[in-house]
């Protein structure tokens, strides 16, 4: 195997048409990836185009989302020394395999690129990156350099949406930690791992990727059970509370008390369906889960 061949890594469950524009955007990038695994957790199978590439396509027909087991499997499935992980709400810009790949060939290490939110009326501007660029948002509390690559010393900022790694650190760290069940938190858990473990999170300058705009919910109260189990579990191992945000606004609900200094949390109620309906966003509101 070429030390310098990557894989995408991607999952779907539902979005399909997210899904064909993240792959027509690797077709059309200036370097193709060696392979790309998309991991289907739907109940039905989703149905893929020819491609310039190898693909491999992995049925985990699951309820909820498995994001932890379903991401170790698509590493599993790769094959490769390099590993750039993609959210399938993402469109990579031409440039993100060839610029991702070199910077894993240069840093053993969790390296995120930049994601620019795109509104809701971007899903008319195809593919074009210039235009795409210029209707992307930047995220408001990461900011990437300029040029090259920085050390980030905040773990908490490592967001799974776009990043590359090489196989070898991610099977050092063991991957993503399965007893992270459904949404929330298993992200920031791999990022504090491997700060512990000595292993550098970077943000670089070298691309870019355009997140399509889907619904947002704030707070996420769709994911609230998920987000529950796993904060207690992210205490447990790390001493903090993660998703803190989302804890203080589930506690002004009334869903749960206030976290606690000491121990885990305590469950009032769950939320109704038209507390979970209120939660959505408008389309203006391009940031979320």
């Amino acid at each position: 195997m070429d030390d310098s061949a990557v894989s995408v890594l991607t999952l779907v469950k539902g979005r399909e048409r997210h899904l064909r524009n993240l792959l027509a955007g690797l077709a059309a990038g200036t370097r193709r990836p060696d392979r790309c695994v998309v991991v289907d957790m739907g109940e039905q199978p989703v149905e893929l185009s020819a491609l310039p590439f190898p693909v491999t396509l992995h049925r985990m027909p699951q309820p909820g989302l498995p994001l932890a087991a379903a991401r170790n499997a698509a590493a599993r499935l790769a094959g490769t020394p390099g590993l750039v992980f993609l959210d399938v709400d993402c469109i990579p810009a031409p440039d993100l395999v060839a610029g991702l790949a070199r910077d894993v060939a240069g840093a053993a290490a969790l390296i995120c690129c930049e994601v620019l939110y795109l509104p809701a009326e971007a899903a008319s501007a195809g593919l074009d990156p210039r235009r795409l660029r210029a209707l992307g948002r930047r995220h408001p509390l990461r900011q990437f350099p300029g040029t090259g690559l920085r050390p980030e010393a905040n773990a908490g900022l490592f967001w799974s949406l776009a990043f590359a790694t090489r196989r070898a650190v991610f099977e050092r760290l063991g991957g993503f930690d399965e007893a992270y069940v459904g949404y929330g938190a298993e992200d920031t858990d791999l990022a504090f791992r491997a700060r512990d473990a000595g292993v550098p999170l970077l943000f670089t300058a070298s691309t870019c990727a355009f997140h399509q705009y889907h619904p947002v919910y704030d707070p996420p109260l769709q994911h609230f059970a998920d987000i529950i189990a796993n904060a207690d579990r992210f205490r447990r191992q790390h001493g903090i509370w993660p998703m803190d945000g989302w804890l203080r606004a589930f506690a002004a609900m009334g869903l749960i008390a206030p976290p606690p200094a000491e121990g885990g949390l305590t469950l009032l109620r769950h939320p109704t369906a038209a507390e979970v309906a209120a939660a959505a966003r408008p389309p203006a509101e391009a940031y979320g889960p």
